[in-house]
């Protein structure tokens, strides 16, 4: 139990961080534009997604239709990012992962709370001035390799 918590919240310092970055060969301008990407996917989603919540009227979406949505906006994006010379690939791992991140956390929580959580999350996992535990690396490090692998530029 004392691992698995120095995992999740101990501090690994800087000169270790720098470290880890050079062993995974992360390079800080495609950590902020990895976390660019993915932030306006998590932007597109959230401003044209008309289920659940909206105003006095609820529209409930069936699964499908959650998954269409998400569609669109993935096309949405690689399409923003084509323009400028970000050529993202439409289908793969990185794909797969992001729709599985997005259906759990915005798609499917009754829960609000777990929706409003999301923009956090994905500041703090791309903030590479900010403190990291070890989870906190392996995240970013998982996001970035499987991104690496499917975005040219």
């Amino acid at each position: 139990m004392e691992n698995f918590f120095e995992w999740m919240v101990k501090v690994v310092p800087k000169d270790e961080v720098i470290i880890w970055f050079n062993i995974h060969n992360m390079h800080y301008e495609k950590i902020e534009l990895y976390g660019d990407i993915l932030k306006t996917l998590y932007y597109l989603i959230l401003d044209t997604y008309l289920g659940e919540d909206t105003s006095d009227t609820k529209i409930v979406l069936s699964s499908d239709d959650k998954e269409k949505h998400f569609e669109w906006c993935w096309k949405k994006l690689i399409s923003l990012f084509e323009e400028e010379l970000i050529f993202i690939e439409h289908k793969g791992e990185h794909k797969d992962y992001l729709k599985s991140f997005f259906i759990e956390t915005f798609y499917l929580p009754y829960d609000t709370s777990v929706k409003e959580t999301i923009p956090k999350f994905l500041n703090s996992t791309f903030d590479i001035d900010k403190d990291f535990s070890k989870s906190d690396l392996d995240i970013l490090t998982e996001i970035y390799k499987l991104m690496d692998k499917n975005i040219k530029w």
